[in-house]
This record gives structure tokens, sequence and C-alpha cells, in this order.
């Protein structure tokens, strides 16, 4: 099958950004301009194509990344619309691993806010070149130049403008394009869709011709031949400048410097500046060519040798599954992004991942949640499968004669969980199908089994993820269930290292257990994980005991030392012990193990982790005495305070167990003025008084 378009005119991106600053509204009206959709979708009427699931349209925010192609001037464009509520950063984080490249869109009214942020670190982790559209230019209070001049300050973002709008607010009704020094006038009798090219404004030029000038001075700082035109004092065209900008957006995050992105402007919702924003997604933004070959580990080999897999259809077949969702109609969907060679409908694969054969069934190209089935996909595609049977997000799909394993992702342990109960029998079995299939599809949903009380415990990002969990298991599997207060995930870690000894003996007539263990444990940085090493010497554990005793371990560090919290970052060495030729067994060193691990945890200084969250809260200028003295009463710690026009913007960072409850209690306290977003930064030490009280509800004393 011939391709729809050549692989330099494919572009692969995301649209990424702080909740409410319009990323749907954005890619509905590039839906829109590309001829996909004939009636422009609204989210607040909950008709927005990218946000088809019932829970989206309700609340107004998108929660799943839904992807979809369209074309514009001759190019592919594959756009994935991601959430930026910070409960569902997974959908993120899994969007930005397979993308060329992003739109990190912008409220131009309140700047640069925590999710973008949190966005931006993730896109500068995988290394995504990115373009700035400074969306809702028509709201009070929009402020082009502050949103650019905090994309340098708090992102550390290299920022330029290639636009200027003209105009702010009610006022705002077209965009100065700094490359082509023209000015973009929009049409309001076609609500935006069309705009007249015309001279500069006179009251605009000069300031058009100074950043013109920045524009033209940071493109030629990484390019020579540029550098001695600009000297040299001759004129730069347009399209030298175009050249330049692109070379600079797509090489700077190969560096280790600040990532280079050309800032743009205009109001989604009004229909303006969206074709010049397409305009810049094809001109700026990286095609799979220009990115660097996909590496990964050949399977076969002993050492685990590094691979390489170009963008090109005659390479083998390589690609990564990154969401996995349940449709109502064909099942399960397998999402993935072709890296190299092709793939047939009908042919089989290997998950190397898993070391599984899968056989490809259909193969559809999906927009939002209608789909056309495809008979084949290429290098550069991103598309779903049907039917998959072994794999889970972070997988590889690849050539069975070429196995190579791309490096999987790594997702964020949950922070907040929830006992849950089924009403009924029947709800029981359809609560187990239910979060079996949620689990495949979201890698931060988890689900245990309390040892203490028999209860079924669901953990995730957020109090908004847990909710949104719940309505799914109602409405999409019927499940009727009763849940409980959330509660914070806390975790134990430890602070010294320490040896201990495990033994196990029993005899009860005929053949008895026997297994004995010595280990050695060592505190890790936090982040670190979970190590294991065979320290033995002279046989004194035979090999086949070794993996037994690490699974002992692994189960001991689940159930923790003080409150029964998972135990992380921790380094094990097994360096001694004994066994018996008849009565040592598998079992008999498991259980060994998990005694030693127990003995050698009471020594070694065991603490109570507690999470703690970003939170940023924007009230007005009365209410902040009243917010901040309410934040440090919760045992916050105010980062910093700034004024942007007249409303007060607080950041602090709070222990999440005393953050339950706060939307009603700043909603009071404010009469509903103030708004605050909140996201999980990271583990500390809880004090002692939180220690023991939390020890003591475990343990039943309270």
């Amino acid at each position: 099958m011939a391709r729809s378009a050549p692989l330099e005119r494919t572009r692969n991106i995301g649209i990424m950004a702080h909740i409410d600053a319009g990323k749907t509204t954005t890619t509905e009206r590039i839906l829109f301009y590309t001829g996909i959709t004939y009636k422009v979708g609204e989210v607040h009427e909950g008709t927005a194509v990218m946000d088809w699931m019932e829970q989206e349209q309700e609340r107004g925010i998108t929660i799943t990344s839904a992807a979809t192609t369209c074309f514009w001037k001759e190019h592919r464009i594959n756009i994935i619309d991601t959430p930026g509520h910070v409960d569902f950063t997974v959908e993120v984080e899994r969007s930005l691993r397979v993308l060329d490249g992003a739109v990190a869109v912008f409220d131009a009214v309140s700047g640069v806010e925590p999710q973008s942020e949190t966005v931006w670190r993730q896109a500068d982790k995988y290394r995504v070149p990115r373009i700035c559209f400074v969306n809702k230019m028509d709201r009070i209070g929009a402020d082009f130049k502050e949103t650019l001049s905090q994309i340098g300050s708090k992102l550390q973002g290299n920022a330029v403008a290639v636009q200027l709008p003209i105009g702010a607010e009610d006022k705002f009704r077209g965009v100065v394009d700094l490359v082509q020094m023209k000015a973009l006038v929009y049409k309001d009798e076609t609500m935006g869709a069309d705009y007249d090219v015309e001279e500069i404004p006179a009251d605009m030029l000069a300031d058009a011709q100074a950043h013109h000038d920045i524009l033209v001075e940071k493109v030629s700082e990484t390019d020579d031949r540029l550098l001695e035109k600009y000297l040299s004092g001759e004129k730069i065209s347009a399209d030298e400048l175009k050249a330049g900008l692109r070379k600079r957006c797509i090489e700077s995050v190969r560096k280790e410097e600040a990532p280079f992105v050309p800032v743009i402007c205009g109001t989604a919702f009004k229909n303006k500046g969206v074709q010049p924003m397409l305009d810049a997604v094809v001109d700026y933004l990286p095609s799979p060519l220009d990115i660097p070959p996909v590496t990964g580990i050949d399977p076969d080999s002993k050492d685990e040798n590094k691979i390489e897999r170009s963008a090109n259809d005659s390479e083998p077949f390589s690609a990564l599954a990154f969401k996995i969702m349940t449709d109502p109609f064909v099942g399960q969907l397998t999402f993935f992004r072709v890296y190299s060679g092709t793939l047939t409908a009908g042919s089989s694969v290997i998950n190397s991942t898993k070391g599984r054969t899968e056989r490809i069934g259909r193969l559809l190209k999906m927009h939002a949640n209608k789909r056309e089935e495809i008979k084949e996909v290429n290098a550069g595609d991103i598309a779903a499968a049907v039917g998959l049977k072994s794999v889970t997000t972070g997988d590889t799909l690849c050539d069975e004669k070429k196995p190579i394993v791309l490096e999987r992702m790594v997702f964020p342990e949950p922070v907040i969980s929830l006992a849950i109960e089924p009403k009924t029998k029947a709800d029981q079995e359809k609560l187990g199908h239910g979060m079996q299939k949620l689990m495949a599809e979201d890698p931060t949903f988890r689900v245990k089994t309390d040892e203490q009380t028999g209860q079924v415990v669901i953990a995730g990002m957020g109090e908004l993820h847990l909710e949104i969990v719940v309505d799914r298991l109602k409405r999409e599997f019927g499940v009727e269930a009763s849940v409980g207060k959330p509660q914070v995930a806390y975790k134990e870690t430890l602070t010294k290292a320490a040896e201990g000894h495990g033994l196990f003996k029993r005899q009860t007539g005929g053949r008895g257990q026997f297994g004995d263990c010595w280990i050695r444990l060592f505190p890790l940085p936090p982040g670190t994980g979970y190590q294991f090493e065979n320290e033995t010497v002279g046989g004194s554990i035979p090999r086949e005991f070794i993996k037994p005793i690490d699974q002992g371990i692994q189960e001991a560090l689940t159930r923790g030392i003080l409150a029964g919290y998972p135990i992380d970052d921790v380094r094990i060495e097994v360096f001694d012990g004994s066994y018996h030729d008849v009565d040592s067994s598998e079992m008999a060193f498991k259980i060994a193990g998990s005694l030693a691990f127990q003995d050698a945890a009471k020594k070694a200084g065991a603490v109570l982790m507690e999470p703690v969250m970003r939170v940023e809260v924007v009230c007005p200028k009365d209410n902040l005495g009243d917010v901040m003295g309410d934040l440090a009463s919760r045992r916050g710690k105010i980062q910093s305070q700034e004024d942007r026009g007249g409303t007060q913007i607080i950041s602090a960072r709070v222990p999440l167990s005393d953050m339950f409850g706060y939307a009603t209690d700043l909603r009071s306290r404010t009469q509903g003025r103030a708004t605050y977003s909140m996201f999980f930064e990271r583990y500390e030490q809880a004090p002692r008084s939180v220690s023991e009280e939390v020890i003591a509800r475990v343990q039943g004393t309270k």
C-alpha cells in the first residue's frame, strides 16, 4: 500500500498544557481546518470530538490521550491530545515517549501554570522539540509578552516570538508574522476562518522590527552562514529564517541546552491563529527522519548488545505499544508507534518484552473514538491493533527474525488509595473483570487485597483519578460498589545498613524443610528501587535456591516493618548460608529469605515516608493572609508568592494527608473566588507525631 504522505512530510505531535489552557479546543479547530470535522465541537457543550469518554464530556476535561490523523499542506499530521489534569500525568508521559514534536498551549491570562511545568519537564526528559501557542488572547488580562517571559524564567526555555498579537482582549484581531514581516488580520464575518495579509500597522512597526531582529539574532547563533550574513548586514530571507528556526528547534533538545522554542499566539475558541499554528507544526517540528534512530537491546545476545532502528520502511519492523484501551465494539485496542519497517494485517510479530508471538488481526487508523480499517502501517505511523493478547503498555513489538527490546516506560507509584467493596456477589465478579481491564489500560492504577481486613484496595495518582475509575467501573462494567475514604499511600524506608539471618527448619516426620541464609542490607538513595546481589562463595547455597531467597525478600518488602507499608530503595546481598541435601527446597529458602530480611530491617532504622504535594493557589489579594495561614496549619511550607495582575499566586509544598477536603475549605474561605492545583512532588520522612499516629492506627490501638 502506498504511503499517504512521504516520511519527510509526516509529523507525530502531541498537544500538551495545563488543564483549561485550551488544548482540546485547539485540537478541535485543527480538525475543523484540516477537513476532518464538519461542525466544530465545543468542550463546554460536551461535543468535542477528542473528548469521547462520557466522563470527559461531563467534566469538560481530557482524561485519555485520543489519537487522530489529519492532513495540512500535503503533510500528514498524527495528533495526540493529552490531559492537563495532574492525576492523568501518565497519559502525557506515554504520549511524549512516542512523539517527535509537541505544541505546548498556554493560557495568555494565567501564563505558565504548575501543570505546564510538569509537562514541560516530561518533554525535556524525552527530548521532544516543541513550539508554544499562547491561547486565549481575546480574554481580559491576556498578556503575550508576560507569558513569553515566563517560558524563559519558569521553564528555562529559550523562547523566541515568531508572531506578535495585533491588539489584545476584545481588540485582538490578528498577528504580525515576524518571519515574513507581514500582518495577518482575521475576518470576523468568517469567524476567523479567513484572513487578509496586510502591511504591519504603523504603531507596531518599531516593536515588530525589534522582535524580528531578536529572532534573526537567535537563529543565527548556531549557524555560521546566517551569522556571517547577519553581521555583514545582508538581508536574511524568510525561507532561510524558517530553515534556521527548524534546525535550531530540532537540534537544541539533543544538546544539553535549553530547548529553543518558537512562540506563536491566537485564540482557538474564536478560530484565530490556528492555521498559522498548523504552518508552524509543518515548518518547525521534526519528521520521523529528523530524530535520531531509536536504540534498544538485542534479546538474543548474551551481553544485551545495543542495536538501533532507523525510520525506514526497509528496516526490520519495530514498534512500541504506548496505550491499551478497551473499545465497547472491537474489544482491546493496542496503540503503537512504528519506529522502523512495515507491518501488514494478518502477519505475526513477537512481543520481545515478554517473548510471546502475537498475530496482528486488524489494523486501525484512529480518529478519537472513530476508526478506519487499514491494511498496512509503515515507519513513523501511529496506529492501533485489535486483539493482542499479551501486550501491556511499554512492550516492544518487532520482527520475529530480527528482535529488539526498546526501552520501557517508567511510571510513578500511586500516592492515594481507597477501599472498594462490591454490593452483591454478582458485582464481585464484575469488579474483578473490570479492574483487570482498567489495570491493563492504566499502569498507575493498582489493585491489592488488604491482608488484615480482606478488603480490595485500589490506588492511583489522585482523588479525581480514583473517582473516575469508580465511575468507569459503574458505567462500563455495571459494578455497584461502596467506596471508603481516600487513604494516603505511605512508604517505609531504611536508614542504616544491617545484617540479618533467616533460618527455616521443620521436621514433621518424613521429609522436612530446611533453608538458611545470611544477608546484608544497604539503604539506597530515593528513586533507586530494589537491587539484589548473590555474594555467596564456595556453594554455601546452591544456585537454584538464590532466586527463591530473592522472591521471599521481595514479598517481605511489600509488607514493611513499621506499619505494613511497602519498603523502597534497598540493596540486598546474600553472602552466606547452608542447606540440607534432602530437606532443602525452594519454599524453605523463600521463607528463610523473608525471615532474614525482617531480621535485618528491624536493625536498619526504618522510618515512615509520606507523599508531599506541590500546591499552587490563585486567590484575590483580600484572602491572601487567610489562605497562607491555612496552608501553614496544614504543615505547608510556602515556596513563593507573586502578584499577577492583582491576583495572588501562592506556591507551597504540603503533605497529602493534610490536603483532604481542601477544595471545599478553600471555597468557603474565599467565597468561591480562589482556585488551586496540586500534584505529587516527592516522598519525605514523616514527622515523629505523624508516624506514631499512623502506626498506632494501623496496629489498631486507636
